[in-house]
Order: C-alpha cells, then sequence, then structure tokens
C-alpha cells in the first residue's frame, strides 16, 4: 500500500493557508490567462505559483519567513522562451571577432585587420556576423579582399546567418579547394568568370574549410556556455529552445547541468541525421530534467539554406540572380526513414526551411510520415512537428501548417533584417507569402516566437517590437514590407510565452502566469502592452525569475 500513500501524498491539495516563500507584489501582472488576466501579486511556494491576485488578497500567504519583494509597479509578464537561438553561439559571438556592426565593406576590412596584427603568423582568423546589407555596393567580400590585410594568416569569417562564409586563399589552400573543385552536396563553391574560387562558400561548403579549423578545447565550448546563459537570463530569457546540438555539445549541458551550472531552463534538439539524433532515438526523450531544466525531446534538420546568402531553395529562381534557385541541404529519399522512426518512438522533429520549395517538400515529407504512420502506431498521437522560420512560403502552403498539425516557429527581426534586401532577391509579388505571421495565425496555425541568436541579436524587446510594428528598429517600411502581417500585442506576448511552452509539450507547466505552473516570470521597466512602439526597444529588463529564484536583477 506504500505506493498508494505516495499517490495520495501527491494528489492532495496545498493548503491555501500554507504560507508562500516569496511574494511579489505592486507589480502589473500580465498572466497571459484568458479566466484571470491582470493582476498586482503573485505568491510563490517552492518553484511554483501558489497565487495570483491582488496585493490584500496576496497577505493571506504570508508570515513572518515569507520574503516579500516590492515591484514599484514594474511590468511582469510569463516567464519569456526563446523558441529558437543556438546557445553555444551566442556565447562564441562574445568570446570571438564579432564582426556585428560593421556597416561598410571598410570597417569590416578594418576590423578584420586589426584581428591581424595581434594574431601570430599561420595562425587561423576566425569571426561571425558580417553581413552586406548596407555596403555600398551589397556584395559579398571575395578572398581577394581578406589576401591584401592577411596574407600569412588563414581566415574564415561567417555571415551573420551562419549559411555563409569568406575565407581567403590560404584558407582555400589548406582546404585544397581549387578551380576544378566540384560543389558539394546541399553547397555552392562561388566563382569567378574564368572559374577561379572567389572566397565564398555556401552552406555545406563552409564544411570543407571548417574541418580543417583546430576545435576549440572543451573548456571554451564550457566558456561559450556560461556565457550564453547569462547573456539569456539578463535580457529576461527564462527558457530557451536551443536549436540543434551536436553529440558532444549534448555531453557538456548534461555535465553543466549536473553540477548546478546552469539557471536557465533549455529545451534541446539533436541534429539529425547524424550520430546526435540516433542516439536519441535509440534512448528515447530526456523529459525536465535537473529540476525542469532541461528536456530533450526533438530532432534538428537543416533542409536549405539562408535568403541573404541565396541558399534558400526558391520554387523559382532568385530575381538578382536568375541562374540559381538555391538548394536542399538534405536527401529527401534520407529524411522520410528518419521522420518514420521518430513517430514511433515519440520524438519531435524541428525543420530548418526558408525558400518556398523546402517549405512545400519539407509539408509533403511531414504529410507522407504522417499518413505511413498512423496515430495509433506513434508513441505520441500528436506529434507537434515544427517548421523552423518558415519564411518564404507560397499561399496554397500557408493553410497546411494548421491542417497538419505543423508548428511555425518564426523570428519576427528576421522580417525587419530581411525585408532591406528580400526584394531584390524575391521581387515584389513573391513577398506576399513572406514572414507571413497573420496570414498563419488566421489558418489556425500555432506561431511560436524566437530570435535565432546569434543571427539577430536575440533581444526579446526587439523580437516584440518587430512582430507588432513590422518596422525597422528606426521606424521604416517600404513597398513589400506588407504591414498587414504585423500582429496584436496580445497575439505577440504568446508566441513568446504560451505558444512557446506548447511547442515544447509544456503548456501545462509553463506559459502563463497561473496557480501551479512554474514560477517564471519577466519584470520590464515599462508597459510594453500599452508604450507607443518605438519606446519598446528602450524596455529593459529589471529581473528574470526562474523556479522563484530571482537570477537576474538590474539594480539600475
Amino acid at each position: 500500500m506504500r505506493w498508494l500513500a505516495v499517490l495520495l501524498l501527491i494528489a492532495r491539495p496545498i493548503s491555501a493557508a500554507e504560507p508562500a516563500d516569496v511574494i511579489f507584489s505592486n507589480g502589473s501582472v500580465y498572466t497571459v490567462n484568458e479566466r484571470q488576466p491582470h493582476a498586482e501579486a503573485v505568491a510563490v511556494r517552492g518553484d511554483r505559483i501558489a497565487f495570483v491576485g491582488s496585493n490584500a488578497d496576496a497577505q493571506k500567504f504570508r508570515d513572518n519567513h515569507t520574503r516579500v519583494i516590492d515591484l514599484h509597479g514594474g511590468t511582469v509578464v510569463p516567464g519569456l522562451t526563446d523558441s529558437h537561438c543556438h546557445i553555444f553561439g551566442i556565447g562564441e559571438r562574445e568570446m570571438t571577432m564579432n564582426l556585428e556592426g560593421a556597416n561598410s565593406f571598410e570597417a569590416f576590412l578594418a576590423k578584420v585587420q586589426e584581428r591581424v596584427a595581434k594574431t601570430e603568423r599561420g595562425q587561423w582568423i576566425t569571426g561571425r556576423g558580417w553581413i552586406e546589407t548596407f555596403w555600398k555596393p551589397p556584395q559579398f567580400p571575395t578572398r581577394a579582399d581578406l589576401d591584401k590585410i592577411a596574407p600569412a594568416n588563414p581566415v574564415y569569417l561567417t555571415r551573420a546567418d551562419g549559411h555563409a562564409s569568406v575565407v581567403n586563399s590560404a584558407a582555400l589552400k589548406i582546404a585544397g579547394i581549387a578551380r576544378a573543385t566540384p560543389n558539394p552536396f546541399g553547397g555552392e563553391i562561388l566563382k569567378d568568370d574564368s572559374g577561379e574560387p572567389m572566397g565564398m562558400l555556401l552552406d555545406n561548403a563552409q564544411d570543407i574549410v571548417e574541418s580543417k579549423i583546430p576545435k576549440p578545447a572543451e573548456a571554451e565550448r564550457e566558456k561559450a556556455l556560461s556565457l550564453g546563459v547569462q547573456r539569456e537570463i539578463a535580457l529576461g530569457w527564462c527558457e530557451i529552445q536551443n536549436a540543434g546540438s551536436e553529440l558532444s555539445d549534448v555531453q557538456l549541458l548534461r555535465r553543466a547541468n549536473e553540477a548546478g551550472q546552469v539557471k536557465l531552463r533549455i529545451y534541446n534538439a539533436a541534429y539529425g541525421p547524424g550520430a546526435a539524433a540516433q542516439k536519441l532515438l535509440e534512448e528515447g526523450p530526456t523529459l525536465n530534467a535537473y529540476r525542469n531544466h532541461f528536456t530533450q525531446r526533438t530532432i534538428k534538420v537543416v533542409f536549405d539554406g539562408a535568403l541573404g546568402s541565396r541558399g534558400a531553395a526558391l520554387l523559382a529562381p532568385y530575381s538578382d540572380r536568375p541562374d540559381t534557385s538555391g538548394f536542399l541541404t538534405q536527401k529527401e529519399a534520407e529524411l522520410l526513414p528518419l521522420f518514420q522512426e521518430a513517430l514511433r518512438r515519440g520524438i519531435q522533429v524541428e525543420t530548418h526551411a526558408i525558400g518556398d520549395r523546402a517549405n512545400r517538400i519539407i509539408l509533403d515529407l511531414y504529410e507522407r510520415a504522417f499518413q505511413t504512420v498512423p496515430p495509433n502506431e506513434r508513441k505520441i498521437r500528436e506529434p507537434r512537428w515544427r517548421v523552423e522560420h518558415a519564411q518564404i512560403l507560397s499561399g496554397q502552403d500557408i493553410p497546411r501548417f494548421a491542417r497538419l498539425g505543423v508548428i511555425v516557429s518564426m523570428q519576427p527581426s528576421h522580417a525587419i533584417s530581411d525585408l532591406f534586401f528580400a526584394p531584390a532577391r524575391l521581387g515584389i509579388d513573391r513577398l506576399a507569402g513572406a514572414y507571413a505571421w497573420n496570414s498563419f495565425l488566421k489558418t489556425g496555425a500555432v506561431v511560436c516566437g524566437g530570435s535565432d541568436a546569434p543571427v539577430e541579436r536575440g533581444e526579446p524587446m526587439i523580437e516584440f517590437y518587430a512582430a507588432i510594428s513590422r518596422k525597422s528598429t528606426k521606424g521604416e517600411s517600404r513597398e513589400g514590407w506588407h504591414s498587414e502581417q504585423a500582429v496584436t500585442r496580445e497575439q505577440a506576448l504568446r508566441m513568446f510565452t504560451v505558444n512557446a511552452a506548447y511547442a515544447a509539450f509544456e503548456e501545462i507547466d509553463k506559459g502563463a502566469i497561473e496557480p501551479g505552473k512554474l514560477a517564471d516570470f519577466t519584470v520590464l521597466s515599462a508597459d510594453i502592452m500599452k508604450i507607443p512602439e518605438p519606446e519598446i526597444l528602450n524596455t529593459r529588463c529589471v529581473m528574470t525569475v526562474i523556479g522563484g529564484e530571482t537570477v537576474f536583477e538590474d539594480r539600475q
């Protein structure tokens, strides 16, 4: 009968008179709970919410041992979730040459030249974050450009999107890339009119050079994780959904959690096809480990490139380069068996798909998997598979997401960054199906929001602003930006809270501020549900609370 006693103990409701450990009072609380949308105070017992309501009623949960934290009118929202980012890349951005903000070709070269001056002859120089959008002219750098400033060091510099890199002649020589080198599947070595490599490598072609770069020491990877976690918490993220890990990353994440070094909640995906995905299929998911701080139940597939580097797979050629329509980076025939096994083993699948061709084909593959593995043969009847980015869609494919139960994982800042060059890549007509957040919502699809950091800055206020304004951070809007695709503030908040929780099978525990859920919330310096749009960009996180613990506080 011991099991019955345990079961009764778990099921026993906690008395309302039982005191709270912490009461957060005098806040403007947006709960994202339709039954109680607004409150003043939140009482926390252990790592869960015990009460949500008025300041006066919260006093019923107070005794001599209860801590009371006065929020001084601060705006409180459910703990924000970044539904798509790369935690190691965020940390590495802080450790290596960060080329963000190089808004001219000359500024880009100056940053690289500064690093060359500090680097021993023959040593690799690596960096990330350049983008040519605002350069004059807006064109990719070449190996000749880099050779002039770094003749004695191999150089490998990744574009902001992570789907293209520029290298110099020294790097090409080490990798054995010459005019006769063929393009690998799912990648391209850009060549000039004479057939010589120009130094630009797209998608899988990057691997030829990247495989020659010495791997970072484990201590460096640990530092990258730590820096990434610290940054996310300080920005107000309570959970991140890490969009892809190799086997070594998974092991590091587990060790760091075992040591209690990770305050951030992490919902991790294993890259597939490959060793990480295979291990996940064999061993099964890890759910709510380390006090609800680590879950791994997802395989991440990268199915095409990026729009800016013209690797996104399109149904028709690029408007500004008619000789290409981009490319797929995985073979369809190899994905279907993986998807079928995932359904049988209860593993979620999320797939990077940017171009309209990539999105159509991945929906076709998902649909075939669903048809060949019917619900009674699945470990989870409704698998909540996802498409990451879903940036360019043909109008006929937008309703398919809701119909198939496929979640749309989108990053609003991509629109306000990409729309400066998207008209050139796509032409005006195809922009009707670009970054179509509102169109997806109108069909009944679940749309969760993320940042794709370090591709973008990764700041929640930029993402929220982009979602509701559809304007650049300077307030610009141009032809083809389709302002009707902007969402309401309520919809935007749901994208980063309850919808993100649903996309991770976590809506019972997360996504709203209500009794019984985990005590995760973000406290902001201004009321983002009311202030003018431009002021959202100046709003900062003043407190991040995870499991009732204040893990970050801005003491300004």
